[in-house]
């Protein structure tokens, strides 16, 4: 863990990467249902079941903590497809014109 005298900066660093993961899977579910619809919920599970399996054998207590974020983000973002065609369906985001919506 990164420590400096009595200071340690292992939480504000999993709080940084977490916010990041976070952030990096807002455009991955839009950019995903635009290009793929519905298709990339299982790539979502599929990415996500492999992050949890690393996360579970790692013995480093940050990359577990990293690798399960990752995989819940994955996990979350099988809703957030869903989610995210309604809202294509509103009209707050773009249809793709080469594919055929119900």
């Amino acid at each position: 863990m990164l420590q400096f005298g009595s200071v340690t900066f292992g939480g504000l660093i999993l709080g940084l990467c977490t916010f990041l993961i976070i952030g990096l899977f807002h455009p991955l579910v839009i950019k995903g249902e635009y290009y793929f619809g519905q298709k990339c919920k299982v790539w979502f599970l599929i990415v996500g079941i492999l992050f949890l399996i690393g996360s579970l054998f790692s013995s480093n207590i940050m990359i577990s903590s990293l690798l399960g974020v990752t995989a819940f983000s994955c996990f979350w973002s099988i809703r957030e497809i869903t989610d995210q065609r309604k809202r294509v369906e509103k009209g707050w985001f773009p249809k793709n014109p080469k594919r055929k919506y119900n």
